[in-house]
């Protein structure tokens, strides 16, 4: 078992589901406070002093993407999303709305956990690293946010997480597949394709010149590269 203090919220109106993932993740030494509706689970989210929230997309009152777009903007908590549909674009929508990663039901409790402790690493790791800058621009891990010259860009969380590991790899080539596992999707033919889509935003608000970009290059049949500098 794990030793851990973590305090976990979950939102999930399955009460039978929900019991199982408690008794679960109480095992491996988790705390886990749990909610039936959205309206619950954002007070007890006020109330209490949580380290990640794991929030079912189909809620009786207010709809999970509501709720995850209310829990991002208070703060950063890590949010892990989970969802009954198959259609590629409720999970697309959740990370738009800020989760960080999402799981689709039915599912094994040895692949939430993992999830969850990928995503508490991952927000373990935004507090220790505040910000990195590059010339004009920054990455604030904390904030959830990059900045030119002071000016937020306008790139939603999966597209921060996305520059953010791009960027801790500085002079290195990343494939796809590493972004993909880096970014802890379980999907890779739903998100592979885009990736490209994704960079594609990515440089319109740090390139100066998207079209021509110095700073996010793409390695032909292999994957993309930051570089250490504009020069």
């Amino acid at each position: 078992m794990t030793k851990t203090t973590d305090n976990i919220l979950l939102i999930d109106d399955d009460e039978r589901l929900a019991a199982m993932i408690k008794e679960y993740l109480e095992k491996e030494g988790y705390f886990v406070t749990s909610a039936i509706d959205g309206s619950s689970g954002l007070a007890l989210q006020q109330q209490g002093n949580f380290r990640a929230v794991i929030l079912d997309l189909m809620l009786p009152d207010i709809d999970g993407l509501e709720v995850c777009r209310t829990l991002r903007a208070t703060e950063a908590i890590p949010i892990l999303m989970l969802t009954a549909k198959g259609d590629p674009l409720d999970r697309v929508l959740g990370l738009e709305m800020g989760a960080d990663d999402y799981l689709p039901k039915p599912f094994e409790p040895r692949e939430l956990l993992a999830r969850l402790r990928a995503i508490l690493r991952r927000g373990t790791h935004s507090q220790t690293v505040n910000v990195v800058r590059f010339g004009a621009l920054e990455i604030d891990k904390d904030a959830m946010e990059a900045r030119i010259d002071g000016t937020r860009c306008d790139l939603t969380s999966y597209q921060f997480q996305l520059l953010s590991i791009l960027a801790g790899g500085v002079g290195r080539v990343l494939t796809r597949d590493q972004l993909m596992n880096e970014l802890q999707g379980s999907d890779l033919e739903a998100f592979d394709r885009s990736i490209d889509v994704h960079i594609s935003r990515i440089r319109a608000e740090i390139e100066t010149d998207p079209k021509q970009p110095r700073r996010v290059i793409t390695v032909r049949g292999v994957g993309y590269l930051f570089a250490r500098s504009q020069e």
